[in-house]
C-alpha cells in the first residue's frame, strides 16, 4: 500500500526542516549556543535510547515531543533575524519546491 499525498506531503516538510538545520549548523551567522542546542536535538532524537524510558507512563512518551522541541525553540530564538529564513530558502531550492 502506497502512503497517501499527506503523508508524502509531510515527509518532504520534514526532509526540508533538517536540510534547513544542516545549513544553520554549518552557517558562521549562527551563534554558537544555537549551534549546541540544535546539535543536542538532533542527537536527541538519533539516539537509539531514551533518556526516560518508554515503559514510564505518560513521561517516557511525551518526553520526545517536548524536549526536541524546547530545544530547537530555544535554539531558534538565538539565532539572528533572517538567518532561518535564508537556510529555508537554500534547501528549498536543493529540495524543490514543496
Amino acid at each position: 500500500m502506497r502512503p497517501g499525498p499527506e503523508l508524502r506531503q509531510i515527509a518532504k516538510g520534514l526532509k526540508r526542516e533538517f536540510h534547513t538545520y544542516q545549513l544553520v549548523l554549518r552557517d558562521s551567522r549562527t551563534p554558537r549556543l544555537a549551534k549546541i542546542l540544535l546539535g543536542v536535538a538532533v542527537g536527541y532524537i538519533l539516539m537509539p535510547f531514551d533518556l526516560i524510558p518508554d515503559f514510564i507512563p505518560i513521561i517516557g512518551h511525551i518526553d520526545d515531543v517536548i524536549i526536541v522541541p524546547l530545544l530547537i525553540l530555544l535554539a531558534l530564538k538565538l539565532m539572528p533575524p533572517g538567518l532561518i529564513d535564508d537556510c529555508r530558502r537554500q534547501a528549498e531550492s536543493k529540495c524543490g519546491n514543496l
